[in-house]
């Protein structure tokens, strides 16, 4: 069975909040990381995932992207927070190897 994710990316100086979902979350922050499609997250250096949900259903994550981005800074704030005070990047020390 397939996961999907809801993630946030976000720069340097934590100032930017993107909010994207996927089904492939290796390879999607790869893309961010090497700003392999010119877009928001490119033009914002969005090349920190400080946040993520695992779903086993894309629906699913595509109805929380959804509500998360209905929501204010401030509550995506809250969400960053409760898992990761210190906005640390949790892909450091990620293998990024693809076929």
């Amino acid at each position: 069975m397939n996961k999907s994710y809801v993630y946030f990316m976000t720069n340097k100086n934590n100032t930017v909040i993107y909010v994207g979902v996927t089904s492939d979350l290796l390879k999607r922050v790869y893309q961010h990381k090497t700003k392999a499609y010119k877009g928001f997250t490119s033009k914002y250096n969005c090349d920190k995932l400080i946040y993520f949900e695992e779903f086993d259903d894309i629906n699913q994550a595509i109805e929380r992207e959804k509500q998360i981005k209905a929501g204010n800074r401030k509550r995506k704030e809250e969400l960053i927070n409760s898992i990761n005070p210190d906005w640390n990047d949790l892909s450091d020390g990620w293998l990024f190897y693809f076929d």
